[in-house]
Formats: structure tokens, sequence, C-alpha cells
């Protein structure tokens, strides 16, 4: 790949790109970078490369035709070495905002040109005649490109083929696949009073695997709801295949009813202890909800335990009358088995008179959000609202939301896991 900076200080990016891995890679020949200087294709005898605006106002901006010109000798040096014409990218406060999608995109050209804006800005007639796009790194203003085009420099570079010693070096990266990094330690493995998390000593590299998920999973959601939404977007489920010990079966029975509400409770309680005072959750026994699941079967819900080798862990119940799907609840020793996926799949086929089942779920219940949307489900608006100042027995703010089954026909057609 061959990068061209066009900037104002072609030292100053130069000798980025000269350092530390980028310099090590391109000493070998795994890319080439030449930082051009505007001023050298001014044409005026005072090097100038900007003036007043025209309407008033403070600051100055950048002439057209000395970033004209550079990009034109840029162009003409790579139709020299037989490549096509470079993807021009001018950086400005006003484009697109950067992410590791659009980093991953511009790894793929051949040659790629970086213009780095000054001042007050860059007359704008040169960039809609060269601008490929225009990308911003931040919702906030440099005193120049440089920066910002070492940026877009750096996170593309790294992904040149041979850059980094080894390519899951950053396929695992926060933001490669829309997620967040899952936390690193090293040694010792207790640094004042805190340990290293027990799975990652234990040489087992599945559980390891399946930790470092879990935590990337956890972590995106956590700080960034709006990343984790595009992700499962962006990432349709369809449950995996029942195993030959499971199944799932219509609650008749007593000892069925009894091992349905002990997982109701303990999945509810566990649920709301921090939404809820301590007294009300304490409420919510298995005798409690066995009670609620009575009143709802009376209602016209249906309830089904499902079971793996003979032991029940799951539960989820449907309405025939409203189309609504509810007490989906996984014991918790059973949970990360992909048994949730399942049984909501299992409740949604058993409602083929609604052809859009309908559930709920609290805002602040993120991972039962994630697989609901995964599954074809989408938000339709809120439906209650828990607010402590006017609920005793609520001691946090939190919101129930409707979302109902509406999948794309990508979704219909694809799997994910």
């Amino acid at each position: 790949m061959r990068i061209d900076i066009v900037t104002l200080f072609p030292e100053l990016c130069q000798s980025f790109l000269g350092a530390s891995i980028l310099g090590r890679a391109a000493d070998k020949g795994l890319f080439e970078a030449h930082c051009h200087q505007i001023r050298d294709y001014t044409l005026n005898k005072q090097k100038q490369t900007d003036d007043y605006p025209y309407g008033g106002g403070c600051g100055m901006v950048l002439y057209a035709q000395p970033i004209a010109d550079c990009l034109r000798e840029v162009i003409r040096q790579c139709e020299e070495q037989g490549r096509p014409r470079p993807r021009i990218v001018f950086m400005t406060a006003g484009g697109q905002p950067y992410n590791q999608q659009i980093a991953k995109r511009l790894a793929k050209c051949d040659s790629l040109a970086l213009v780095c804006g000054h001042y007050e800005g860059i007359d704008e007639r040169v960039i809609e005649a060269f601008a490929d796009e225009e990308i911003s790194i931040g919702d906030y203003v440099l005193t120049g490109g440089e920066l910002a085009s070492l940026v877009v420099a750096d996170s593309v570079l790294r992904l040149q083929p041979g850059v980094l010693a080894e390519e899951q070096g950053y396929q695992e990266e926060s933001h490669w696949d829309g997620l967040l990094e899952y936390p690193q330690y090293t040694r010792p493995e207790v640094w004042e009073g805190r340990a290293v998390p027990p799975v990652l000593l234990t040489g087992d590299h599945g559980k390891i695997t399946d930790w470092r998920a879990r935590q990337a999973h956890a972590r995106t959601a956590a700080r960034r709801p709006e990343l984790y939404k595009d992700w499962c977007l962006r990432h349709p489920l369809r449950p995996r295949r029942w195993k030959r010990s499971e199944r799932a079966e219509l609650i008749r029975t007593d000892a069925a009813w009894e091992a349905a509400a002990a997982i109701y409770a303990e999945a509810w309680q566990g649920m709301c202890a921090s939404l809820c005072t301590p007294a009300y959750v304490a409420e919510h026994t298995p005798d409690h909800m066995l009670a609620e699941m009575k009143a709802d079967r009376a209602a016209g819900w249906a309830f089904y335990l499902h079971s793996t080798a003979g032991v029940p862990d799951a539960l989820v119940g449907v309405c025939h009358k409203t189309g609504e799907i509810g007490r989906l609840y996984v014991r918790q020793d059973a949970r990360g088995r992909g048994i949730g996926a399942l049984m909501l799949e299992f409740a949604r086929k058993k409602l083929p008179e609604h052809p859009a089942p309908h559930l709920f779920v609290l805002d602040c219940n993120l991972p039962a959000q994630a697989l609901y949307l995964r599954m074809g489900y989408r938000w339709e608006g809120v439906h209650k609202v828990y607010d402590p100042a006017e609920n005793p027995d609520t001691v946090q703010f939190c919101r129930e939301l409707k979302m109902v089954y509406a999948p794309t026909k990508n979704e219909d057609k694809t799997s994910g896991n």
C-alpha cells in the first residue's frame, strides 16, 4: 500500500510514520509513505498558503490551488508506479465519523491520500473537485488535520499484511467486529490485592475463549450500548439444534409446576435485586411465583418446562389470546448453553396464529435485549415505567419496553452464533 499525506507539517507526520511498529514495517517494504509540503506548490514568492475568508469572519482559509497541484502530483506519481488513482480523503470537522469499519475499508485501497486542513479550513472548491470522502475522527476541533490524518494512517497501515506479528493481534481488538475488547491481565497474579480472573490461569483455551467473549459482550453492552445494539442487528442468531437429552413439555404435573416456580423465583430475584427493595424481592418466593403462573394459566397462558437429561433448567410461557411471550427464564447454572434462544424460538412457533408475537423486557436487562434483537424482535415503545418516586417497592428508575417480532429477510435466512 502507498499512503500520501498532504500537509503543512510533513516532518511531524514523517517522524510518526517512521517510528515503532510502522517504522519497522516501512523498513521491510510492507508499505510506502510520502509526506508532501503544501507550501512547495504555492505560486507566490512568500509561499503563502492561506488568506482571509470571503464573507468575513475570523481565521484564515487554505488556498485551493496548492492543494490541488499537490494532489495532481500525487496522482501522477501513483500512475507512474502503475497504481490506480489514490482514494483522496480530506480530514475535516464536518466529515463522517471515523470507525473501525471505515479503517478496514480504506485498508483495502492500493493507495490512499490524506489531506490535512488547517486554520479555519480549506477552500471548499478543492474538496468538491478532488475529495472521494471527508472524515472526522471525533466531535471536537484540532488546530490542524495532521493528528487526524495520523490516526487514520495508523489504523489503516496496521491492518496491512505483515505489519503486525499476528493477524489475530487486531482481529480480537476493540471495534474489529463491533465489540469492545475483553479485559487484559499480565504478571503478577495478584497486584495490590486484585487477582487475575481464575479462568485465565486454567490453561483451558475453550473456557478462556468463552470467558473473553462474554466479557466483550458485557463490556460493550454496559459502556457502549449503541455499539452493542448495532452489533446485535448485524449478527442475527438462529438457535442451535435440540440435543437428544433435551425436551420441552407443557407443564401439567405438580412436580413440573414446582420446578418451574423455582426457576422463575431464582431468575426474577437475581434480575430485580438491584431494582427493588429487599423486602419486595424476598416476597417473590417459589410459592409466590407458582400462584402467579396459576393465575396466568387461568387467563389463557400456557407454560413449558425445558429439561436436560431429566433436570428442569428453563421456563417459557405463551398467551394464545394476545400473542405475548413471557416468563422466559433459564436456571443460573444452565446459562451460556443457548437454552434461552432455543426456548424463545420454541415459544414463537407455539403461536402460529400470531405472526408477530411480542414480549416485554426491562431497559436495564441488556443481555435479554441483545438476545431478542438478534432473533428478530424490534422495539415498539415503552410499556410501563417504574419510578421510585411513585412506587415504594422500586429503588431504581427503569422502563419496561415492548418488543415485536419483525425480522428482516436477511435475518430469516442468516445463521449466527
